[in-house]
Protein backbone atom coordinates (compact mmCIF):
# COMPACT_ATOMS: atom_id res chain seq x y z
CA UNK A 1 0.00 0.00 0.00
CA UNK A 2 1.27 3.50 -0.78
CA UNK A 3 -0.03 6.88 0.38
CA UNK A 4 0.75 9.92 -1.72
CA UNK A 5 0.83 12.96 0.54
CA UNK A 6 1.99 16.54 0.89
CA UNK A 7 3.10 17.89 4.27
CA UNK A 8 0.31 19.63 6.23
CA UNK A 9 -2.23 18.89 3.48
CA UNK A 10 -5.42 17.05 4.42
CA UNK A 11 -3.55 13.84 3.54
CA UNK A 12 -1.99 14.14 7.00
CA UNK A 13 -5.32 12.81 8.38
CA UNK A 14 -4.97 9.67 6.25
CA UNK A 15 -1.32 9.28 7.23
CA UNK A 16 -2.30 9.41 10.91
CA UNK A 17 -5.25 7.04 10.43
CA UNK A 18 -3.09 4.46 8.64
CA UNK A 19 -0.59 4.57 11.51
CA UNK A 20 -3.35 4.39 14.14
CA UNK A 21 -4.79 1.35 12.33
CA UNK A 22 -1.39 -0.34 12.32
CA UNK A 23 -1.12 -0.71 8.55
CA UNK A 24 2.17 -1.30 6.78
CA UNK A 25 2.44 1.25 3.97
CA UNK A 26 4.86 3.26 1.91
CA UNK A 27 4.77 7.02 1.50
CA UNK A 28 5.57 9.22 -1.45
CA UNK A 29 5.68 12.97 -1.05
CA UNK A 30 4.07 15.15 -3.71
CA UNK A 31 4.94 18.77 -4.48
CA UNK A 32 1.50 20.21 -5.16
CA UNK A 33 2.88 23.16 -7.13
CA UNK A 34 4.91 21.11 -9.62
CA UNK A 35 2.91 17.85 -9.36
CA UNK A 36 6.24 16.02 -9.01
CA UNK A 37 6.70 13.22 -6.53
CA UNK A 38 9.86 12.80 -4.49
CA UNK A 39 10.99 10.17 -7.01
CA UNK A 40 10.62 12.68 -9.87
CA UNK A 41 7.45 11.20 -11.36
CA UNK A 42 4.57 13.35 -12.57
CA UNK A 43 1.89 12.70 -9.96
CA UNK A 44 -0.83 13.31 -12.56
CA UNK A 45 0.27 10.05 -14.19
CA UNK A 46 -0.72 8.30 -10.96
CA UNK A 47 -3.79 10.38 -10.13
CA UNK A 48 -5.24 12.54 -12.90
CA UNK A 49 -6.83 14.75 -10.23
CA UNK A 50 -3.32 15.96 -9.41
CA UNK A 51 -3.87 16.48 -5.70
CA UNK A 52 -3.45 14.41 -2.55
CA UNK A 53 -4.39 12.17 -0.94
CA UNK A 54 -4.20 9.10 -3.12
CA UNK A 55 -3.87 5.62 -1.69
CA UNK A 56 -2.75 2.74 -3.89
CA UNK A 57 -3.91 -0.55 -2.38
CA UNK A 58 -1.90 -3.75 -2.58
CA UNK A 59 -4.11 -5.00 -5.43
CA UNK A 60 -3.41 -1.83 -7.45
CA UNK A 61 -6.79 -0.16 -6.81
CA UNK A 62 -6.55 3.56 -6.05
CA UNK A 63 -8.69 5.54 -3.62
CA UNK A 64 -8.71 9.33 -3.80
CA UNK A 65 -10.55 12.01 -1.82
CA UNK A 66 -9.90 12.38 1.87
CA UNK A 67 -13.36 11.34 3.06
CA UNK A 68 -13.25 8.17 0.94
CA UNK A 69 -9.80 7.21 2.24
CA UNK A 70 -10.73 7.84 5.85
CA UNK A 71 -13.96 5.87 5.45
CA UNK A 72 -12.03 2.96 3.90
CA UNK A 73 -9.45 3.01 6.72
CA UNK A 74 -12.22 3.07 9.34
CA UNK A 75 -13.89 0.15 7.57
CA UNK A 76 -10.67 -1.84 7.94
CA UNK A 77 -10.11 -0.75 11.54
CA UNK A 78 -13.40 -0.63 13.48
CA UNK A 79 -11.66 1.04 16.46
CA UNK A 80 -11.47 4.20 14.33
CA UNK A 81 -15.21 4.48 13.73
CA UNK A 82 -18.33 4.25 15.87
CA UNK A 83 -20.34 1.11 16.56
CA UNK A 84 -24.06 0.71 16.06
CA UNK A 85 -26.49 1.18 13.21
CA UNK A 86 -25.71 4.92 12.88
CA UNK A 87 -22.03 4.75 13.80
CA UNK A 88 -20.58 4.95 10.30
CA UNK A 89 -23.22 7.50 9.32
CA UNK A 90 -22.27 9.82 12.20
CA UNK A 91 -18.58 9.62 11.29
CA UNK A 92 -19.37 10.30 7.61
CA UNK A 93 -21.59 13.18 8.67
CA UNK A 94 -18.68 14.75 10.57
CA UNK A 95 -16.19 14.06 7.76
CA UNK A 96 -18.51 15.62 5.21
CA UNK A 97 -19.01 18.73 7.34
CA UNK A 98 -15.28 19.10 7.86
CA UNK A 99 -14.48 18.76 4.15
CA UNK A 100 -17.34 20.74 2.60
CA UNK A 101 -17.51 23.53 5.14
CA UNK A 102 -14.35 23.94 7.23
CA UNK A 103 -11.69 22.76 4.73
CA UNK A 104 -13.24 24.82 1.95
CA UNK A 105 -13.42 27.92 4.16
CA UNK A 106 -9.61 28.02 4.45
CA UNK A 107 -9.13 28.58 0.71
CA UNK A 108 -8.35 32.35 0.86
CA UNK A 109 -5.68 31.67 3.47
CA UNK A 110 -3.85 29.15 1.30
CA UNK A 111 -4.41 30.81 -2.07
CA UNK A 112 -3.32 34.44 -1.74
CA UNK A 113 -6.60 35.92 -0.60
CA UNK A 114 -6.66 39.62 0.20
CA UNK A 115 -6.40 40.68 3.85
CA UNK A 116 -10.18 41.25 3.90
CA UNK A 117 -10.82 37.80 2.38
CA UNK A 118 -8.51 36.18 4.91
CA UNK A 119 -10.21 37.96 7.81
CA UNK A 120 -13.63 36.86 6.53
CA UNK A 121 -12.34 33.30 6.13
CA UNK A 122 -10.98 33.29 9.70
CA UNK A 123 -14.34 34.47 11.02
CA UNK A 124 -16.11 31.82 8.96
CA UNK A 125 -13.84 29.01 10.18
CA UNK A 126 -14.33 30.14 13.79
CA UNK A 127 -18.10 30.03 13.35
CA UNK A 128 -17.96 26.64 11.57
CA UNK A 129 -15.94 25.10 14.41
CA UNK A 130 -18.63 25.99 16.97
CA UNK A 131 -21.03 23.08 16.23
CA UNK A 132 -18.20 20.55 16.54
CA UNK A 133 -17.14 22.11 19.83
CA UNK A 134 -20.71 22.08 21.15
CA UNK A 135 -21.27 18.48 20.09
CA UNK A 136 -18.14 16.97 21.67
CA UNK A 137 -19.04 13.87 23.67
CA UNK A 138 -15.76 13.21 25.45
CA UNK A 139 -12.11 14.04 24.94
CA UNK A 140 -12.73 13.75 21.18
CA UNK A 141 -15.68 14.39 18.88
CA UNK A 142 -17.73 11.32 19.78
CA UNK A 143 -16.10 9.69 22.80
CA UNK A 144 -12.87 9.46 24.79
CA UNK A 145 -10.95 7.83 21.92
CA UNK A 146 -10.56 9.28 18.42
CA UNK A 147 -12.21 8.29 15.17
CA UNK A 148 -11.00 9.12 11.68
CA UNK A 149 -13.11 12.30 11.89
CA UNK A 150 -10.91 13.53 14.74
CA UNK A 151 -7.82 13.10 12.56
CA UNK A 152 -9.30 15.25 9.80
CA UNK A 153 -10.44 17.83 12.34
CA UNK A 154 -6.90 17.79 13.77
CA UNK A 155 -5.51 18.94 10.41
CA UNK A 156 -8.06 21.73 10.27
CA UNK A 157 -7.09 22.75 13.81
CA UNK A 158 -3.42 22.83 12.77
CA UNK A 159 -4.42 25.13 9.92
CA UNK A 160 -6.40 27.30 12.34
CA UNK A 161 -3.32 27.53 14.56
CA UNK A 162 -1.12 28.38 11.56
CA UNK A 163 -3.39 31.18 10.39
CA UNK A 164 -4.29 32.56 13.82
CA UNK A 165 -7.95 31.55 13.72
CA UNK A 166 -9.68 31.88 17.07
CA UNK A 167 -10.50 28.33 18.16
CA UNK A 168 -12.76 27.14 21.00
CA UNK A 169 -10.81 25.98 24.06
CA UNK A 170 -12.14 22.41 23.95
CA UNK A 171 -11.02 22.04 20.33
CA UNK A 172 -7.58 23.44 21.22
CA UNK A 173 -7.43 20.77 23.96
CA UNK A 174 -8.52 18.10 21.43
CA UNK A 175 -5.75 19.24 19.07
CA UNK A 176 -3.19 19.14 21.86
CA UNK A 177 -4.36 15.68 23.00
CA UNK A 178 -4.00 14.34 19.48
CA UNK A 179 -0.51 15.84 19.19
CA UNK A 180 0.64 13.56 22.02
CA UNK A 181 -0.49 10.32 20.34
CA UNK A 182 2.42 8.22 19.01
CA UNK A 183 0.86 7.81 15.54
CA UNK A 184 0.34 11.57 15.25
CA UNK A 185 3.86 12.39 16.45
CA UNK A 186 5.36 9.87 14.01
CA UNK A 187 3.30 11.12 11.05
CA UNK A 188 4.21 14.72 11.79
CA UNK A 189 7.90 13.88 12.18
CA UNK A 190 7.94 11.94 8.91
CA UNK A 191 6.25 14.87 7.15
CA UNK A 192 8.74 17.34 8.67
CA UNK A 193 6.11 19.15 10.75
CA UNK A 194 6.75 20.72 14.16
Amino acid sequence: MKLYYSPLACSLADHIALREAGFAFDLERVDLRTHRTETGADFRDTSPKGYVPALILDDGEMITENVALLDWIAGQSPALTLPGPLGRTRVLEALTYITTEIHRAFKPMWHAGSPAEKAAAAASVHKLLAPLDAGMAGDFLFRDTPTVADFYLFVMLLWAERFGVETPDRLVALRDRLRTRPAVRTAMTVEGLP
